[in-house]
């Protein structure tokens, strides 16, 4: 099966976790447009539900797709939140941020009682950082000082760049270093050791947050992983 059609059966799953009258964060990326297009054809099908969008690429196709939507600090918490991953290890830790909306992912995915993670098969990793590096949002302002701070953590990062050589700038105006660890042996560690250093906003490391992975192989069939009794 091509990967849009592969996208396309795992997008239909995703949407069919969304209830009627939901709050739903809604991710971004690939994968999340494929739970979008799907999420939208239950909606013009009578689904009633809110949207919470993690960047302004979600919301624009969202608003396309007429999905109603509301802003976080309009809402009190969120039913469900639908996203996908660069990575995913046997304990559903996660590394996001590839697609650059980290930041308003993780306060989305905090904020949701329930997190779905929907990803292609293939993100599947014994460990994190085995095949993408990890993204650290830094505030523009001393970002090379932050820079070496973390590389004093054996993190090896480098400024993400746009195609024509500028730093690439976030939605919340901040600036992405995308650390080359090689495999992680304590993904928490090195959470908390990121988010300890002044000018570090946060990480791509989504550790303990996922209930729920979703997957699609080659053939187009669905894995689901869970993660039970986990804390909120």
């Amino acid at each position: 099966m091509d990967d849009s059609g592969r996208l396309a059966r795992l997008g239909n799953r995703a949407a069919a976790e969304v209830g009627d009258g939901s709050v739903v964060g809604l991710g971004t990326g690939a994968t999340a447009d494929a739970m979008l297009l799907a999420l939208g054809e239950r909606v013009a099908s009578g689904l009633r539900i809110t949207g919470v969008a993690t960047s302004a690429r979600t919301a624009a196709l969202a608003e396309e797709l007429n999905i109603p939507l509301r802003s976080l600090d309009d809402v009190e918490s969120l039913d469900l939140g639908i996203d996908g991953a660069d990575e995913i290890d046997p304990d559903l830790a996660l590394i996001k941020g590839r697609g650059g909306a980290l930041l308003y992912e993780k306060l989305v995915a905090q904020r949701a009682r329930r997190l779905v993670i929907i990803a292609a098969s293939e993100k599947l990793v014994d460990r994190l950082g085995t095949r993408f590096p990890v993204p650290v949002e830094v505030v523009p302002l001393g970002w090379s000082h932050t820079a070496r701070s973390i590389d004093a953590l054996g993190l090896n990062p480098r400024l993400r760049l746009t195609p024509t050589g500028e730093p690439f700038s976030t939605d919340g105006g901040h600036y992405i270093l995308d650390c080359g660890t090689g495999p992680i042996d304590d993904a928490a560690t090195t959470a908390t050791s990121l988010k300890l250093i002044t000018g570090v906003v946060d990480h791509g490391l989504f550790v303990g947050m996922a209930d729920l992975v979703l997957t699609v192989d080659g053939f187009g069939e669905i894995g689901e992983l869970h993660q039970l009794d986990r804390p909120r």
